[in-house]
């Protein structure tokens, strides 16, 4: 980090996960015996993020109950409805208070990114001068994940992100997903989560058109590869979620 850099965090833990089958709450659901949402937290500091902001939700006491005392550059955020992504952060931002620097968001279900990604977002934004800068992923199968639209052809710049309800089907065979992983100077941010409209088939407000808006008022947006596909990997499922721990155990080998 430079000199004077403020870098806060916003991870998003209010869903339910009702896919996983389960009592407890999805980011609660443990990789390597730690549950995953604090896998996230933790990573979070170790790129030097603070104060790192959990939006919470579905069974909020649970999940706040998995940090302790020791846990200062923790803050909790309620989001008593689920209205999407941009209003998750915008719920976040407004427990975060600061107006200055640059906030990763991250999602408590996507526990296995690495800080040396996260530094290399950053960094990717910082030397672009951009107002965002998103993680993204090469997979095998995007089904269920927003998908990259580039132009020409894929190769080319960013144009827009789509959420997998909304794309067309010559969109969902674009294997360039979003993580949901992003870094953004705070400024932009706090000003554009306002101007989001709900105008999806989801009805709801989402994080990835804060991106749409800086690329119309001609503001840089940098993406950047997940070096190993793997650390993207969302965990919605129990599969997903022996998947991740069966990466992770990998990794720990």
């Amino acid at each position: 980090m430079g000199a004077g850099r403020a870098l806060a965090a916003v991870i998003l833990a209010a869903g339910q996960g009702k896919r996983m089958g389960s009592p407890l709450p999805k980011v609660l659901h443990p990789i390597g015996g730690v549950p995953m949402v604090r896998h996230v937290a933790e990573t979070a500091r170790a790129v030097g993020a603070s104060p790192i902001v959990i939006v919470v939700g579905h069974q909020a006491n649970a999940v706040q109950a998995t940090f302790g005392p020791e846990d200062s550059d923790i803050r909790f955020a309620i989001q008593a409805e689920r209205l999407g992504t941009g209003h998750a952060v915008g719920v976040g931002l407004a427990a975060l208070g600061q107006k200055r620097g640059e906030v990763l968001i991250l999602c408590g279900d996507v526990p296995l990114i690495r800080a040396d990604t996260l530094r290399d977002l950053l960094e990717r934004r910082r030397k672009a001068g951009a107002a965002a800068a998103v993680l993204t992923a090469l997979v095998e199968n995007p089904a269920g994940y927003g998908r990259v639209l580039r132009a020409g052809g894929g190769e080319g710049p960013l144009v827009r992100l789509v959420e997998d309800a909304d794309a067309t089907e010559p969109e969902r065979r674009v294997r360039e997903i979003n993580t949901g992983t992003y870094a953004f100077d705070l400024p932009f941010l706090a000003s554009a989560l306002p101007r989001l409209r709900a105008e999806n088939k989801q009805g709801e407000y989402y994080l990835p058109d804060v991106l749409t808006l800086a690329l119309a008022e001609g503001l840089p947006v940098a993406t950047h590869p997940a070096p190993d596909p793997g650390e993207a990997l969302g965990v919605n499922t129990p599969q997903e979620l022996a998947q991740a721990q069966a990466l992770w155990e990998a990794r720990m080998d």
